[in-house]
C-alpha cells in the first residue's frame, strides 16, 4: 500500500485557505445586504456652535442673535519686532565679524543685541571688524539682513 501524499501540514493549510475564503464571501454578502452601518447624509452633517465647538445638533433659529456694527471692527497690522521698525529709521551697531575675502559678516545691534547678516554689496562704505556702523534692515527669506551700511560718524 502506498503512502498518502497529503501530510498533516498540507491539510491544515488547506483548511485555513478555505476558512479565509468563506470569511471573504461572508463579508461580501454583508456589504451587499446592507446589514452594516450605512451612513446617511444626515449622519454626516456637523454644525459649529457660537463657541467654535462641533456638534451634531443644528443651531436654534429662535436664539437671540447679536448685531455687530461693521464700522466698529478695527483691522490693523499685527505688531512684530521686525515690522515695527520704520524703514527710514537708521539703526546703530558694531561689526562683530566680517570676512573680507568672501564679502559677508554680522552686525550686533546696539539696542536689541541681535546679530544681523550683512553683505558687502549692501555696504556704502568699506567696513571691518570692530567698526561702529549705521544701517537699515530688510526681511529676507533667511531672516533680517542689513542694508545701506555706513560707518557711524
Amino acid at each position: 500500500m502506498a503512502k498518502s501524499r497529503e501530510t498533516f501540514n498540507k491539510k491544515e493549510k488547506e483548511k485555513q485557505r478555505q476558512k479565509k475564503k468563506q470569511e471573504k464571501l461572508d463579508k461580501k454578502e454583508a456589504r451587499k445586504s446592507g446589514n452594516d452601518k450605512s451612513t446617511d447624509f444626515e449622519d454626516m452633517i456637523a454644525y459649529v456652535d457660537e463657541f467654535g465647538n462641533i456638534t451634531s445638533t443644528p443651531p436654534d433659529p429662535a436664539k437671540k442673535k447679536t448685531e455687530v456694527d461693521p464700522d466698529s471692527i478695527q483691522i490693523t497690522v499685527p505688531k512684530d519686532s521686525e515690522m515695527s521698525d520704520a524703514p527710514d529709521e537708521k539703526k546703530k551697531g558694531r561689526v562683530t565679524f566680517f570676512n573680507e575675502s568672501k564679502g559677508y559678516g554680522f552686525i550686533k545691534d546696539s539696542q536689541s543685541g541681535e546679530s544681523i547678516f550683512v553683505h558687502i554689496n549692501k555696504c556704502l562704505d568699506e567696513i571691518k571688524e570692530g567698526d561702529v556702523v549705521n544701517y537699515e534692515t530688510e526681511k529676507t527669506p533667511k531672516g533680517l539682513s542689513a542694508t545701506e551700511v555706513k560707518l557711524a560718524p
